[in-house]
């Protein structure tokens, strides 16, 4: 992956006279500088009228995001808020026992960590589920940004909204889906953020994420395979048929699908 494809641009050299007098001047120096391609990948950037966006340039900051970071656990402060553009990021509830069950998934149609009241605390906990990159900004600025008004309120609002839909639509699901269609959904999301058909994750994981026993995973895994939907090798599962798998998945997950559809359609007629 070049620098334009992570959102780096090209510095020219520094001459000796342009050399930070200070610490902070040369950390400051040295961060990537903010692109506005590189933006691009993230739809929530993307959607922002260009002078907001470059409003916010300043305070963006491009950083990796390597899998199982953790960027903030339940009932911490909310310091930064991220906008992911190649990383995949689940929003869990840990529960006392250590149990962990997902509640939500963020790519690069969303953020994380958006906090709008001084104090804010997490209601859950976030983790890279899928390296990559990001863009992150303090939720300071961010609050500062939404109190001025402009895109930034609305599209914020109405991200949340479709959050919150997918959220319901997992709850639901949780209560009265099959194990396949868990599974099938759990892909789904994935799929929709990811830049192929292959996903790296073992079974061990899904069943966490998704709450059950690794047994059920490894069957439901085997009979969407015999159906021709998925090919399963140890660590790495090839979507083959992805129409199918809308189909098996459901209701729940076509409801949560058609909020963010919408949102990106509402924002391109505005």
């Amino acid at each position: 992956m070049n620098n334009a494809q992570l959102g780096f641009a090209a510095q020219k050299p520094q001459s000796v006279s342009q050399i930070p007098a200070s610490a902070e001047e040369f950390k400051v120096a040295s961060r990537p500088v903010v692109s506005y391609s590189g933006t691009q990948q993230n739809e929530l950037l993307a959607a922002l009228p260009r002078p907001d966006l470059e409003n916010l340039f300043e305070h963006l900051e491009l950083v990796p995001l390597p899998f199982g970071k953790e960027l903030f656990e339940f009932g911490s402060k909310l310091e930064y808020v991220y906008f992911p553009t190649t990383a995949i990021v689940s929003l869990l509830y840990v529960m006392e026992d250590g149990a962990t069950t997902e509640i939500a998934v963020v790519g690069h149609e969303g953020a994380v960590g958006v906090s709008l009241f001084m104090g804010e605390r997490a209601t859950c906990s976030a983790v890279v589920q899928s390296a990559g990159y990001g863009y992150r900004l303090k939720t300071q600025f961010l609050r500062d940004a939404f109190n001025k008004g402009g895109a930034l309120p609305q599209l914020l609002m109405r991200y949340t909204n479709a959050l919150f839909a997918q959220m319901a639509q997992n709850a639901v699901g949780g209560r009265h889906s099959s194990i396949e269609q868990k599974l099938c959904r759990w892909l789904l999301d994935r799929l929709d953020r990811s830049a192929s058909n292959e996903l790296k994750v073992t079974q061990e994981l899904i069943s966490i994420m998704l709450g059950v026993r690794r047994e059920s995973i490894t069957a439901a895994a085997g009979k969407l395979q015999d159906e021709g939907l998925i090919q399963y090798r140890r660590g790495n599962i090839t979507v083959l048929n992805r129409q199918g798998l809308e189909d098996y998945a459901g209701e729940c997950y076509k409801v949560a699908k058609s909020e963010y559809d919408r949102l990106l359609l509402d924002v391109a007629r505005a």
